[in-house]
């Protein structure tokens, strides 16, 4: 068997030359164990310091206070804390085991020296990760735009982190190096602007979930009112709804303002809001006699009871003089009016009764009173949802006309003419 390794080395030996290797089979031997037993030194230690740090860091964050500590041991800083110690014996070692190596000395020493650079920024991600975590549990920070400012130190620091890597690597000072990139900056800003742009947003969009391909979005700005087809390093294409496509510069989603319409696509209905807008002048109190009659509407027949109940009670216990009808407590036929619709509403079997649903009165206009109707479609397919809202206000304005109230519209030429 030794014989067979002796003739293999033999035929190897030119290579091994070639590379600043030539030495003995002894030599080899002797450096392949020194290998062997420094991994396995390594290996050892990193089992028990893993096992004696988040040991003691989850004793730690059982005994305090602070949540801070808990969220450490959740992001698992420990854990890359401990591959950090032997990888450090490993760095120093290197220089010794193959002193006589140099060619292998310094590839593996540049391997290691990066790996540690990674893997340093990977710790302090980790606590950066449970600062951003710790701080969104204080009520003073949880509005405070936390995620940005950890990106853009982030940034900041993997630009460092590849400073350092390059120089290693190429053995060139790191102050050489920035400015050597400064002065070509410029240069490749000004020529590969929206390539970089894109893959800066591109980035951007991907760790936020902005859009995604099948997404329906809506921007103003490009005329874009459809679904994302296609999303790559400088453009997003959308086929709109009349089949027309518009492209879109990807930087665009990071810098401009659009509408992405998947969180209406995942819940549980698509909201309708739209008011009518009733005339100032047919608003008024409403007589005993037309009480009686609105009472045959049989969605409000018992809030009719319970109301005029409540107010002749007010009204006889304050002695209200009701010859004329401000005084005391009345019912409007707006007021009943809005009851009505709510009720509508309420019993309309399209619509998500567990979602908000409102009919409230906005602020006067010089066009009159908004009602508005805002409520939640059960279907949200965009055919069945404009049938429900049109059924909706079908029924609403032809309801108007019960209570005695005039819808505003502008004055046509027969009206002129009249």
């Amino acid at each position: 068997m030794y014989k067979l390794i002796e003739q293999i080395f033999k035929f190897l030996y030119p290579l091994f030359r070639k590379w600043g290797m030539g030495y003995s089979l002894a030599t080899y031997t002797s450096l392949i164990i020194n290998i062997v037993l420094l991994c396995v030194l390594a290996y050892f230690i990193y089992v028990v310091f893993r096992l004696v740090l988040v040991t003691v860091m989850v004793f730690v964050a059982q005994k305090t206070k602070t949540q801070f500590d808990d969220l450490l041991v959740s992001n698992k800083t420990a854990k890359y804390i401990a591959h950090l110690i032997p990888l450090l014996l490993i760095y120093k070692s290197v220089p010794i085991i193959l002193n006589k190596f140099e060619y292998w000395e310094g590839v593996f020493g540049k391997l290691v020296g990066i790996y540690i650079v990674f893997l340093v920024l990977w710790i302090i991600r980790t606590i950066f990760n449970a600062l951003r975590d710790y701080l969104k549990l204080k009520p003073r920070y949880s509005d405070k735009p936390i995620d940005s400012f950890i990106q853009v130190i982030m940034i900041v620091l993997w630009m460092v982190g590849v400073t350092i890597i390059i120089s290693k690597l190429f053995e060139i000072n790191p102050k050489d190096l920035l400015t050597t990139l400064g002065a070509v900056s410029a240069l490749i800003i000004l020529i590969f602007r929206d390539i970089i742009l894109g893959f800066v947003a591109s980035v951007q969009v991907s760790i936020n979930d902005m859009v995604r391909i099948g997404d329906w979005i809506t921007m103003d700005k490009f005329g874009a009112d459809g679904d994302v087809i296609e999303i790559n390093l400088t453009t997003v294409k959308v086929r709109n709804f009349d089949n027309t496509t518009t492209t879109i510069p990807t930087y665009s989603l990071s810098s401009d303002s659009f509408q992405n319409w998947r969180g209406m696509l995942n819940s549980e209905g698509r909201r309708i809001k739209r008011h009518i807008l009733i005339k100032t002048s047919s608003i008024r109190f409403l007589e005993e006699s037309e009480l009686n009659n609105l009472k045959d509407i049989e969605i409000i027949s018992s809030y009719i009871d319970s109301q005029k109940r409540d107010i002749d009670k007010f009204n006889n216990s304050n002695s209200v003089d009701k010859s004329i009808p401000i005084n005391g407590r009345n019912l409007t036929n707006l007021g009943l009016f809005r009851k009505y619709i709510t009720q509508y509403l309420e019993n309309h079997p399209a619509l998500n009764q567990e979602m908000l649903l409102m009919c409230r009165q906005l602020q006067s206009t010089s066009h009159g009173v908004p009602i508005e109707i805002y409520v939640f479609s059960k279907d949200k397919r965009w055919e069945n949802y404009e049938y429900v809202m049109s059924d909706v206000f079908d029924h609403i304005f032809a309801s108007v006309k019960y209570f005695d109230l005039e819808v505003f519209e502008l004055p046509s030429e027969r009206d002129y003419l009249k």
